[in-house]
């Protein structure tokens, strides 16, 4: 179904397949390698891509590509491409489309996997990075080279929530003629659109809200259709193809991605007003919450304010490793978008690793506590972070 007329949940439930000769009402699992030829010249046509058909489940999958067009239709793109996992869509995408000698401009709050891209990898091959702080967007075109060729930003990030003005970045790109590509799991295709203010491509960790049950792990990146050929035939010859199956969950669970999105908005807001009350925390950070430094920037460019909540508790690092052995009814985990409300500890744990000056140019300080808020009924986890707090 690609009429844009309808509305965005009308599209998320009712683009999918066309049904097989069984009229099936819900779109069936291709649990399938490859598929079969009606003769040589059938064969023929298929390889050079004179048809446009499925050929081996690595390249593409009937349950792969409803994935796909829906993660499209949502974000206002012209293509895309699925991946096993999130970070397998962040990494084909620099690796089809930078050459050695190439530059990087990034926003430094990035997701950690990432940052170990960009200072650890990438360097085997002269691709180069420079990192800009969220909070002087001012100083952004300092940072770019003459062979600067992507410039690549998360709003928000994660852990720290912060938000960066997309229609800024994306003038910064056209004017020096770079790829802009914007993480944008945090919010999902349902609160903000990154390609309406200037990115190229759009990336998701479908793992997170877009599965949003904690059941499978997937990645997509959609957006221009030149750029993400080039990509789709960088993941085809290296092989980090979704499964059929992650594709099939995955594209039912964008069925109900806005109505448990909006509850997730909701219950999270409910939980980063609490916070604000509570005498034991320095600091909330919420999008949707007027003490947010760019809150303005995140009514502009996003629908609601996600599901994420970030705070600061007095005390440090071990204040902080107090808090989560206090923590009773949610889950520690380092996943986040579940049903399930998830509590975490970066400085402790998935920051564990960088150094004080490391985190804090991150604004990730030693009392700041991450929280994905769940679908619960929210007064039973705000007890919980009450409890623990006091």
């Amino acid at each position: 179904m690609e009429n844009t007329e309808f509305g965005f949940e009308t599209q998320a439930i009712r683009t999918q397949l066309n049904r097989s000769q069984y009229l099936e009402h819900s779109v069936p699992l291709y649990l399938t390698s490859s598929f079969v030829f009606e003769d040589a010249e059938d064969m023929r046509a298929s390889f050079t891509e004179e048809k446009v058909r499925n050929i081996y489940s690595r390249f593409s999958n009937p349950n792969t590509t409803e994935f796909v067009e829906k993660i499209c239709q949502m974000e206002g793109a012209d293509d895309g491409c699925a991946f096993a996992t999130g970070m397998a869509a962040v990494y084909s995408t620099f690796a089809a489309l930078l050459n050695a000698g190439d530059h990087i401009v990034s926003v430094g709050s990035v997701f950690g996997s990432t940052h170990t891209l960009f200072t650890k990898y990438f360097p085997k091959w002269n691709i180069t990075t420079s990192y800009f702080d969220i909070n002087k967007p001012e100083t952004i075109e300092s940072y770019i080279q003459p062979n600067t060729k992507i410039l690549f930003a998360e709003s928000p990030t994660n852990p720290a929530v912060d938000i960066i003005d997309l229609e800024l970045l994306g003038k910064i790109a056209k004017k020096h003629n770079l790829i802009l590509i914007i993480d944008n799991c945090f919010a999902t295709p349902y609160l903000q659109n990154p390609i309406k203010f200037g990115a190229d491509l759009v990336v998701h960790s479908a793992t997170k809200l877009i599965d949003g049950q904690g059941r499978v792990l997937g990645g997509v990146v959609v957006g221009n259709k030149q750029l993400v050929r080039e990509i789709y035939l960088f993941s085809r010859n290296t092989g980090p193809a979704m499964s059929p199956f992650n594709a099939w969950v995955l594209s039912k669970s964008l069925e109900t991605l806005a109505i448990r999105v909006e509850k997730h908005c909701e219950n999270a807001l409910k939980v980063a007003q609490f916070l604000e009350t509570h005498p034991g925390v320095k600091q909330v950070k919420y999008p949707f919450l007027k003490s947010h430094p760019q809150y303005e920037v995140a009514k502009k460019q996003m629908k609601l304010g996600g599901n994420i909540v970030a705070f600061e508790i007095e005390g440090g690092i071990e204040k902080g490793r107090q808090f989560l052995d206090k923590i009773k009814f949610c889950s520690l985990s380092a996943n986040l978008g579940d049903t399930r409300t998830i509590v975490t500890h970066p400085a402790s744990t998935t920051h564990s690793k960088l150094s004080l000056e490391e985190r804090l140019a991150v604004s990730i300080t030693d009392g700041l506590v991450r929280v994905s808020v769940g679908l619960e009924t929210i007064e039973d986890v705000i007890k919980d972070l009450r409890q623990a707090l006091d």
